[in-house]
Order: structure tokens, then sequence, then C-alpha cells
């Protein structure tokens, strides 16, 4: 069974597919081993009542979902983002913190199985926008973080949405890390997901290592993975950022290297 089946392909793996979708109650029309519109309704009705990204293609996980193939992993695309694709998608940024964090970004996403194309760039292009030099820093002081004639961080001392409690929570959980980790209920929701687990509640400071920073980065976009993939399936660069981000601070950024990387690297 190939890794990927779409329209236009035809053969034995296909007429598989389409008698496993009609088994399952989603009628591809005729049985004729060839994966034409009737195919791509009843893979994407499909996919939209298993919660996979409803794409019309059948990949690793539509094809496990239906029992065809027991091996559900994406494609790993990360050989093929080195660092002078990366380097193109980053074109301000030293190439001496690409060298050195892009390794361990890349494996922190393979060990969350987020190595696909589409996660991949996610990732980099998150990068881009919440700390265009490739190393986890903290986030600064500005006007939206700090009130004015306030001290640091002040306007997030008592976020209720980021489960601030008060000073001197704003600064202790300010955004750290690649994905810029940002709120005492994130700091205490990704820490014990780590491998192994870390107090970030205790010691904040632990999300601008480089190890931490790269997994903190896989988990959270992993938990928006359907949703981001969704927005990116419809072009829709302003959502996929939203999820990530909250707002779309760093769109351009965000879009920019994505779109330079899809181009870079072929699917």
């Amino acid at each position: 069974m190939p890794a990927i089946l779409q329209l236009g392909d035809s053969g034995a793996a296909v007429t598989q597919l389409q008698n496993a979708l009609k088994e399952r109650g989603f009628s591809p029309g005729a049985i004729d081993g060839k994966f034409g519109q009737g195919t791509i309704a009843a893979v994407m009705a499909f996919q939209q009542s298993e919660n996979l990204l409803a794409d019309g293609k059948a990949g690793p996980r539509t094809l496990a979902e239906l029992g065809l193939v027991t091996d559900d992993t994406l494609p790993d695309a990360t050989d093929a983002f080195t660092v002078q694709v990366v380097s193109r998608m980053f074109p301000q940024t030293p190439l001496g913190n690409i060298k050195a964090n892009l390794p361990v970004v890349l494996q922190a996403l393979v060990d969350h199985k987020l190595q696909d194309k589409r996660m991949v760039l996610t990732a980099l292009a998150t990068i881009r926008a919440e700390t265009a030099s490739f190393r986890p820093i903290s986030e600064g002081v500005s006007r939206f973080n700090t009130s004015p004639n306030g001290h640091d961080f002040d306007l997030y001392d008592r976020r209720a949405d980021l489960g601030n409690q008060g000073p001197p929570d704003g600064a202790r959980y300010c955004g750290r890390g690649f994905v810029q980790l940002t709120g005492r209920t994130n700091y205490a929701t990704y820490g014990p997901q780590l491998d192994p687990a870390q107090d970030l509640v205790r010691q904040p400071e632990l999300a601008n290592d480089p190890s931490i920073a790269a997994n903190l980065l896989a988990l959270f976009i992993g938990d928006r993975e359907l949703a981001i993939k969704d927005a990116l399936l419809h072009g829709d660069f302003q959502a996929a950022r939203r999820l990530v981000n909250g707002g779309t601070n760093g769109l351009y950024d965000f879009t920019n290297a994505y779109q330079t990387g899809d181009q870079l690297v072929p699917d």
C-alpha cells in the first residue's frame, strides 16, 4: 500500500481503499480502482467523521483508521530542512544560531510525531515570528505587557486567561522559548509533559533551555495540530497564527517563512 493515495491514482490499492470506505458506510460510487471525485468525497466524509484532516487524500492516518495499514506515521520531511534551506526562511538570522538550534528543534518534532512537512513548516515559521534570532529568548517589555509607569509585565500580573494570580506572576511567567510560552497555566500544563518532566512553575527560566524550548514548541503546536493544518489547507495563515500566538503579531514573518520553506521543500 502506498504511503498516500490521492486524486489521479489508480490500481489495486485504490480498489482496496474504495472497498474499505464502502464497508464503513462511505460509498465512493463505482468500485473501479480509480481515485476520482467520488472517492475524494467519500474520503473527506470519512475523515470528518473520524476527526482527521479532511483534505481528501488517503494518507497514513486515514489508511490506518480504515484498517488498511498498521503504521500511521506521517512521512518524515525533516531531512529536507537543511541549514541552507532554513537560512533562506530566516534571511536576517545569524547562521551560527541556525546551526546550533535547528537539529534540536527537528529532533523534538520527530519525537512528538510532528515530522511531516506542514508541521515542520509551522514550527519553523513560529520561531521566525516569535524569535527571529532562532534561539530561545525571554519576551521583551512592551506597551502590550507593561502599563505606563508600571513595573515590567504588570499588565500580565492578573490575567486570568493566563492563570496568573497577581504580582510577580506577570514577569515570572512572561513569554519564553521558541514559542514564547506565556502564563502560569501554560507553564503548569506543559512542564509535566516534558521528558523528563520539569517543574516550570518553580523554575520558569528552564523554558529557555534549547532542548526544553524545542520540546515545548512541539507540545504546544501538537495540541493544535488538526486546527493548524485545517487553517493551512485553506490558506488561512491568519487563523493558523492565531492558534499559536492568540493574535496576529508576527503574521508577516510567519507567512513569509512558511511560504519560502514550502517553495524550497518539495512535497
